[in-house]
C-alpha cells in the first residue's frame, strides 16, 4: 500500500467522522474504512475506534516521558525529562502539532530496569500515549523494547548506545558505535591523539560497556595491537571504590603510551575521577578518553583536576551556532523559570540535545503523515532533517539512527569542553559494526530489520 493510499485512508476516517452524515450512511463507510485497513495491515492489528479516535484529532496527544528521576542514573536523566519538557512547552506555544497541544505524562522508573518495563507497559496501555521520549543506559532500553514491539509502540531513544540492535520501534537519535567509540579510539592511536598503544577498557558491568568494548578490542587486535597492551574490566552501576583499579591502570601506565577508555556510567564516575586525581595520575600521564561523561556529569564534580581529559560526543555545549547559542540561553532560562534545582546555572550537553531534536523530529513526522498513528509516523520519519543546536541531523531513510557529525572535546577547568577533533561531515551510522558483525546490516524499507548483506 503507498504511502498516498495510508494517508487516504486516515483522511477519509476523519470525513466520517467530522461531516454529518445518516447513521446508516456513517456506519457503511466506516466498515469500509475498516476493511480497507484490515486489509492493508497498515496498523498493526489496532482496534477501528483507535483509528478513529487518532484520525478525529480531538483534544491533546499524550506523549511519554520514561526518564530516571531517582536512584544511580538521576545524576544524567534527570536533564533529559526537562528539555523533552521544553520542548513540549516550546511546540505548544507555537500551536502544537496539527494544532493540537501535546500533553506530557512523567512517570520515574528510579534506576530500576523492571521498572522501566512496567512503566512502559503503562504508558502505552494505561496512557495511550502516541510516542515515549526516554532510557538511557542499554539495559533500560532492553528491557521496554519488548513492551513497545509487543504493543506497536515508538521510543525516541536519545543516548549513545553499542548498536546490534534495529527495531522498527525506536528511533535512535544517540550515536552508534561507529559515531563515537571508534573514531575516538582512532583519534587516541593517530599522531595527533598522542599515538597511544596501551589501552585500558573500564566500564559499568552491563551490556553497553561490554558490547562496545567487545566492538573495540576486535579493532584494536585487527589493527595490530598486542592483546597483551588491551585491558577490560567492569564493576557495577553505583560503585564507589576504585582504589584498587586505579592502582592496576598505574602499574598498566608504567612505561607510556597507556590510555583509559570509560565507559562507567552513572553517579559511579565522581569517585572514579576522584580516585584518579588522589593517585597523582593526570591527562598528561594517561588520558581517559570518556564516552558517558558530558557537561551535566560534570556539574557535580571537581574540575580542576580534571582538565585535559577527553569525552567523545557528537554535541558539547560550547558548540558555536546562532541556534546553539539560543537553545543554551533558553534551557538556563526554563530551568531558571521553573525552579529547577541548578536553575540558569545549568549546563546542556549531548544527551541532553538528542533528547530535544526527537521530540523535533517526531513532531516533523507526524505532520507529514498527517496522524499520531505509529505505522504512518514511522514512515513518515524516514529521512527526516532537522537543524539541531548543533547542527544538521538526519534520520536514516532505512535504519533508524541518526547521521551526526562525531567531535572530541578536552575537558576546561570550568566543566566545559573545548573541542580538538571532529568530522567534517555527518557520519552515517552503523548499527552493526564492521569488527564483529560484517555481514549484518539493518534496513526497514527493502528487508525486515536486521539482515545479511550478500
Amino acid at each position: 500500500m503507498s504511502e498516498k493510499k495510508d494517508k487516504d485512508i486516515i483522511q477519509g476516517i476523519g470525513e466520517i467522522i467530522n461531516k454529518k452524515v445518516d447513521r446508516r450512511k456513517f456506519l457503511k463507510q466506516s466498515a469500509m474504512a475498516a476493511a480497507g485497513l484490515a486489509a492493508t495491515g497498515l496498523f498493526g492489528g489496532l482496534s477501528f475506534p483507535h483509528l478513529v479516535r487518532a484520525a478525529k484529532g480531538s483534544g491533546p496527544i499524550k506523549i511519554g516521558i520514561l526518564h530516571s528521576l531517582s536512584g544511580t542514573m538521576a545524576i544524567s536523566e534527570v536533564s533529559l525529562r526537562d528539555v523533552v519538557l521544553m520542548a513540549v512547552e516550546e511546540i505548544n506555544a507555537k500551536g502544537g502539532v496539527m494544532g493540537r497541544k501535546l500533553e506530557p505524562v512523567v512517570v520515574d522508573p528510579a534506576s530500576d530496569w523492571d521498572l522501566f518495563a512496567e512503566k512502559a507497559k503503562g504508558l502505552l496501555l494505561q496512557d495511550k500515549v502516541s510516542v515515549v521520549f526516554g532510557c538511557w543506559t542499554s539495559v533500560s532500553r532492553k528491557s521496554v523494547l519488548p513492551v513497545f514491539e509487543k504493543n506497536n509502540g515508538l521510543l525516541f531513544y536519545p543516548v549513545q548506545y553499542e548498536g546490534e540492535e534495529c527495531s522498527r520501534n525506536v528511533f535512535y537519535t544517540g550515536a552508534a558505535v561507529n559515531q563515537q567509540a571508534i573514531p575516538a579510539v582512532e583519534y587516541l592511536m593517530s599522531r595527533d591523539g598522542g599515538g597511544y598503544k596501551k589501552f585500558y577498557l573500564l566500564g559499568t558491568d552491563y551490556v553497553y560497556p561490554r558490547t562496545t568494548n567487545k566492538i573495540l578490542r576486535a579493532m584494536l587486535l585487527a589493527k595490530k595491537v598486542p592483546a597483551a597492551n588491551i585491558k577490560e574490566e567492569y564493576t557495577p552501576f553505583h560503585h564507589q571504590d576504585y582504589q584498587t583499579i586505579v592502582q592496576k591502570i598505574k602499574a598498566f601506565s608504567r612505561g607510556g603510551g597507556a590510555c583509559v577508555i570509560s565507559t562507567i556510567n552513572g553517579d559511579s564516575n565522581v569517585p572514579f575521577y576522584k580516585e584518579f586525581a588522589n593517585k597523582g595520575l593526570t591527562s598528561g600521564d594517561v588520558p581517559i578518553m570518556a564516552f558517558s561523561v558530558a557537561e551535566d556529569e560534570l556539574r557535580g564534580m571537581d574540575t580542576s583536576s580534571l582538565v585535559g581529559h577527553l569525552a567523545a560526543w557528537n554535541y558539547y555545549q560550547s558548540v558555536k551556532t546562532p541556534q546553539n547559542k539560543k537553545f543554551v540561553a533558553a534551557f538556563k532560562s526554563y530551568c531558571k523559570r521553573k525552579g529547577l534545582p541548578g536553575g540558569s546555572s545549568r549546563v546542556t550537553d549531548d544527551p541532553i540535545e538528542a533528547a530535544y531534536f526527537g521530540v523535533y523530529l517526531w513532531k516533523q513526522a507526524v505532520e507529514k503523515a498527517q496522524t499520531t498513528e505509529v505505522n504512518a509516523v514511522r514512515k513518515a520519519a524516514y529521512g527526516q532533517k532537522f537543524l539541531a543546536p548543533g547542527g544538521m541531523v538526519k534520520l536514516d531513510e532505512r535504519n533508524h539512527h541518526t547521521h551526526k557529525p562525531v567531535l572530541i572535546g578536552e575537558i576546561r577547568k570550568d566543566g566545559q569542553f573545548r573541542v580538538i577533533w571532529k568530522t567534517k561531515g555527518l557520519v552515517k551510522p552503523e548499527p552493526w559494526s564492521e569488527y564483529t558483525n560484517p555481514d549484518k546490516g539493518c534496513d526497514w524499507v527493502d528487508h525486515e530489520g536486521t539482515f545479511k548483506k550478500v
